[in-house]
């Protein structure tokens, strides 16, 4: 027997697949989909406001460093500002890694629900829903190559 994917939740091996507890053998599957939920705006948007939080610090240096050298100020106070804009400037590359990493997390999940829909015994039935792409496409290709080992279609 061949296990094409196995995690907590799901196994999809070459004898059949078992997904939140429910069994079905290979057999069974007379077609497998999949289908994108909506957009969830929210996700959207959090993601824009995080590369707003980036830019932010940026900003605020650069904003610093005009002011400095456009009033007429003191040597010293021109060189505080200066310097000012430039720490805020750098304060942003230890948070931008932190939020790039938010990021990434952010488009691993996606901003859609992802389902796997099968029919199984004649009947139409919801085998996966997920917001993890990555965990997605591992399970539907897992999938697609259990049930290619015989005639059934797709």
């Amino acid at each position: 027997m061949l296990t094409y994917y196995k995690d907590a939740e799901v196994v999809v091996t070459s004898a059949g697949v078992r997904i939140a507890g429910r069994a079905f053998a290979l057999a069974d599957f007379g077609a497998v989909w999949h289908r994108r939920g909506r957009r969830s705006w929210g996700i959207v948007a959090g993601r824009g406001a995080i590369a707003l939080a980036i830019l932010i610090p940026i900003l605020v240096g650069l904003l610093g460093i005009l002011v400095a050298l456009v009033i007429d100020a003191s040597a010293g106070t021109t060189v505080a500002l200066v310097g000012g804009g430039v720490l805020a400037g750098l304060l942003a590359l230890p948070l931008a890694d932190v939020l790039l990493e938010k990021v990434d997390q952010s488009y691993d999940r996606g901003s859609r629900n992802l389902e796997i829909w099968g029919r199984v015994r004649g009947a139409d039935v919801l085998l996966l829903r997920t917001d993890n792409r990555r965990r997605f496409g591992q399970i539907y290709r897992a999938l697609q190559r259990a049930l290619d080992g015989g005639s059934i279609r797709r």
